[in-house]
């Protein structure tokens, strides 16, 4: 696959950040997403941490998500929407962080999961037919089938609160791009319905299990 130069773009900025991050703690730090260094105004945080990784293995599972489904979102949009919707992915996951922890003020996280959710989820969105093989799974399956256990790991992960990994910045970012895409392509609503309904799942599932207090 030729990348588009759009998605090199993303990926440069989030390996030039993260590797920096990795080697200075203090630019980590700053730049990091923090509730309570966010309430007291730095809302730069908000975008510098979609940018930021905890480790190698973290930076590349998130550029390798992006890597299968950016040229999906560019065919069908082009590089400005594709752009477009990388961004309001990546702020949409800071918002839902930012609401689900208000009330923790050492609560932070790193990643560009949000933003990548939120590409994810409008490339499935706009060509459900597709088909993934990954490394440990090397039977082609659906790709909303891929991104619906994605989400759901995500629920997992803010359960168990594993690692600096901002895992409500990817249903953030999913509401995102699954919003974005449905605005640009309202057709799909139609076309596809059983695909909407299908990738709202997870989100409502979040919200249920919110209310019930089981997150």
């Amino acid at each position: 696959m030729n990348l588009h130069w759009a998605t090199l773009a993303i990926i440069a900025a989030n390996v030039v950040v993260s590797l920096r991050g990795f080697k200075d703690v203090a630019f980590f730090e700053r730049y990091k997403f923090g509730i309570g260094a966010i309430q007291a105004g730095q809302k730069d945080r908000m975008v510098t941490s979609g940018f930021l990784h905890v480790d190698l293995s973290h930076l590349f599972l998130n550029m390798f998500t992006l890597y299968f489904f950016a040229d999906v979102v560019i065919r069908w949009f082009g590089p400005t929407k594709f752009l477009l919707i990388y961004f309001v992915s990546l702020l949409a996951g800071s918002l839902l962080a930012l609401f689900f922890h208000k009330k923790e003020p050492y609560y932070s996280a790193v990643g560009a999961s949000g933003a990548v959710t939120g590409i994810l989820y409008s490339a499935i969105l706009l060509q459900p037919d597709m088909r993934l093989a990954l490394m440990f799974i090397p039977i082609p399956l659906p790709a909303y089938v891929l991104g619906i256990l994605y989400m759901l790991y995500s629920i997992y992960g803010m359960k168990k609160r594993l690692g600096n990994i901002g895992h409500t910045a990817h249903f953030g970012g999913a509401i995102g791009g699954y919003i974005t895409t449905l605005l640009f392509m309202p057709t799909l609503f139609v076309t596809d319905t059983l695909m909407v309904i299908l990738l709202a799942l997870p989100i409502i599932i979040l919200f249920v299990l919110e209310k019930l207090g089981k997150i």
